[in-house]
């Protein structure tokens, strides 16, 4: 760890939590810190491994896995992952000690978790799920503070802040100008009506589907443009829908790396119900169907994907409903007002994200610790 850190922000594995810790850091560096002095913490196997080399942050990766649910021997590794990833955390705090550590939860959030707990450091659990995730509510029993997304969080000494949304999703405007220039860089024609679709960091294989089985109906229309993100597990395998742009213009990628042009360009947006696509669909005012994958943690998906339904900020349908997927589109795609009035009431929720007041919470946590 580099001398002078300010905070530790961990957590990782999957995009779900890279994403969030990258906003926390954003959100420290637009408080006026400088991104030297903040230093992530991921896995070795996450997607953070090819996500931090790219940024302004210090970071370090360590070998740990995550607890299957499913009896699986990779388990085995579980404790002693931990405990070693752990010892290792110690280390690096006693040779630099931060103000604080800001856990996004995730398995690899707790060596440092751990670590502060033993070195009495405080630590502030930041939680955007709806429903608590098992690492965030273990690491908020001795936390100093839980800055929360959702109001009536369970977890003790709560504060409401909103998400932790990163910089260049805050500052997505979708002006009719600003369109025409996304749509530019992604290809896309101003005359096609554009559904984004992504689902999740490592993509959804049912989701997938649904979607080819509206490209097929859909394969001659010279006026719709699909952009799917697919996941790279999925991405080589899916049939691309008339290459030679005589109908629907379909675009198939493994991952998008540039997501505020995505949400300017884009008509209506598919995606799952992660917390990340909920609070950006919040903040930038993305008309939305959000299908809430079936297998979450305590169903959390659909937890977080209420919170914008049931004030007319997104269309929530479950797993079991896909085949209306196609008739959901449709719907939308003639009606111009009803996405409009998705588009108010979802950036009308997503307000709360634009507070600020996550990074004060983080200020003035560190300021007790470094104060005692």
């Amino acid at each position: 760890m580099r001398s002078g850190t300010y905070a530790v922000v961990t957590g990782g594995g999957t995009s779900g939590h890279v994403l969030p810790a990258l906003a926390v850091a954003d959100a420290l560096v637009a408080a006026g810190h400088q991104p030297e002095t903040i230093h992530y913490i991921g896995a070795q196997r996450g997607i953070e491994t090819r996500m931090l080399p790219d940024t302004e942050y210090p970071h370090t990766f360590l070998d740990v896995v995550g607890f299957q649910r499913s009896v699986t021997r990779r388990n085995l590794g579980f404790a002693p992952k931990m405990v070693r990833g752990t010892r290792a955390a110690i280390r690096m705090f006693e040779d630099d000690r931060p103000s604080v550590v800001v856990s996004v939860g995730g398995y690899a959030s707790m060596p440092a978790v751990f670590a502060a707990r033993r070195l009495k450091i405080p630590v502030v659990v930041v939680s955007y799920d709806r429903t608590p995730g098992r690492a965030s509510r273990l690491a908020a029993r001795g936390a100093a503070a839980s800055a929360v997304a959702f109001e009536n969080s369970p977890l003790p000494r709560a504060t409401l802040t909103g998400a932790p949304v990163r910089q260049a999703i805050l500052e997505v405007e979708r002006s009719p100008r600003n369109r025409t220039m996304a749509r530019e860089s992604l290809g896309i024609p101003e005359d096609r009506f554009m559904i984004a679709v992504m689902g999740g960091s490592l993509g959804s294989g049912v989701l997938n589907a649904a979607v080819a089985e509206y490209l097929e109906s859909r394969s001659s229309d010279e006026l719709l443009a699909v952009r799917q993100i697919a996941g790279e597990r999925f991405a080589e395998d899916i049939e691309r829908f008339d290459p030679s742009g005589h109908g629907v213009l379909h675009q198939v990628i493994s991952y998008e790396y540039d997501m505020p042009a995505v949400y300017v360009a884009c008509d209506l947006l598919i995606g799952r119900g992660g917390a990340s696509t909920v609070h950006e669909v919040a903040v930038t005012g993305t008309p939305a169907i959000l299908v809430p994958w079936a297998g979450s943690a305590d169903n959390h998906q659909v937890d977080n994907v209420r919170w914008l339904s049931e004030v007319g900020g997104a269309v929530l349908l479950t797993e079991d409903h896909l085949d209306d997927l196609g008739v959901e589109i449709e719907r939308l795609r003639q009606d111009v007002a009803a996405r409009s009035a998705l588009s108010a009431a979802a950036a009308d929720r997503g307000k709360v994200h634009r507070s600020g007041a996550l990074a004060d919470l983080i200020e003035r946590v560190a300021v007790t610790s470094d104060t005692s």
